[in-house]
């Protein structure tokens, strides 16, 4: 037997536990991976939550990303040997002792690569790829990318900036300083009692229009962004299903994962092209506390689980 993170009842962290689960062995074409460290995402409360993916059943594993050594390889496999540091993905399983997965959603991990990064990449760089390249941004661009500290919102500043565009980013002022560093005009987000709105601080901080947003986080701050002048069709969301056919803004996220893509992500954090900040690592078994701060929705970057 080995431990797994699960649930049998939709709710809140509270109902999450480490479960004793049959040890995975890797099949025809697979690779089994001992985990190290394994990335939290908000994906995984939505469907814990109930209501997010339709027919989701339970009880349920969770977590869709991690890092670990490769410690069985399957038949049919080429290109990976036992003792091969990795990272990638699964549809859900990921916090736990071990992952069974195909050899294609693995990439190698490079040897000055952080375990917690490593596990922390690849759906927030995957969802912020996908939801930048929807919008074909350049130079001519000034774009609004909202919760800009956030796990998908620090990759979207940065792969928006690399798009030549100007970047605005909403965030609390505590992580002002850092979205400076990459190169974001940073603006407070939520009105301040007795002070101005967040409508218009943004309207202050540049001296043209917006021309585009990427949203991150739903609700109010789409329809900030429309208020803006932004068209519908230079809006994606990757936070807000109800507001793509209420408000008819696009909602292109995550998906089409590849292992070459990964490899990419791998390549640029490792050589410090992108910068992927860990606010919070915890044990395996204090996985309740780890989505207790996750999902705060406060603070700068991922929280990632440890597996020892």
């Amino acid at each position: 037997m080995s431990k797994a993170v699960g649930y049998s009842e939709y709710g809140g962290p509270e109902v999450l536990e480490v479960i004793e689960v049959p040890e995975p062995h890797a099949g025809d074409g697979e690779v089994r991976v001992a985990v190290r460290a394994a990335g939290l995402n908000p994906f995984d409360f939505k469907v814990r939550r109930g209501g997010y993916i339709p027919n989701h059943q339970l009880p349920s594993l969770q977590g869709a990303e991690f890092a670990g050594v490769i410690d069985e390889v399957g038949a049919g496999v080429t290109g990976w040997s036992v003792g091969d540091e990795v990272l990638g993905w699964i549809g859900r399983g990921a916090q736990a002792e071990y992952v069974v997965v195909p050899a294609s959603q693995i990439a190698a991990k490079p040897a000055g690569l952080d375990w917690a990064v490593a596990a922390g990449i690849g759906l927030v760089a995957n969802t912020a790829r996908r939801s930048v390249d929807s919008l074909e941004l350049g130079p001519d661009d000034t774009v609004l990318v909202t919760a800009a500290a956030g796990g998908v919102g620090i990759v979207t500043v940065q792969f928006a900036k690399a798009t030549g565009a100007t970047v605005v980013g909403t965030a609390s002022e505590a992580n002002h300083e850092f979205l400076r560093g990459l190169g974001v005009i940073p603006v407070a987000y939520g009105d301040i009692p007795g002070g101005t709105s967040e409508l218009e601080r943004l309207r202050a901080a540049v001296p043209g229009d917006y021309t585009a947003a990427l949203d991150t986080i739903g609700g109010n701050a789409i329809r900030i962004a429309l208020a803006l002048g932004i068209p519908p069709e230079r809006i994606n969301t990757v936070a807000d299903r109800g507001a793509i056919d209420e408000l008819g803004v696009n909602g292109v996220g995550g998906g089409k994962k590849t292992s070459a893509e990964l490899a990419e992500f791998a390549r640029q954090a490792a050589d410090g092209e992108l910068v992927i900040p860990i606010r919070g690592t915890y044990q395996l078994s204090d996985v309740v506390a780890a989505f207790e701060d996750a999902e705060t929705g406060h603070g700068l970057g991922k929280v990632v689980l440890l597996v020892p």
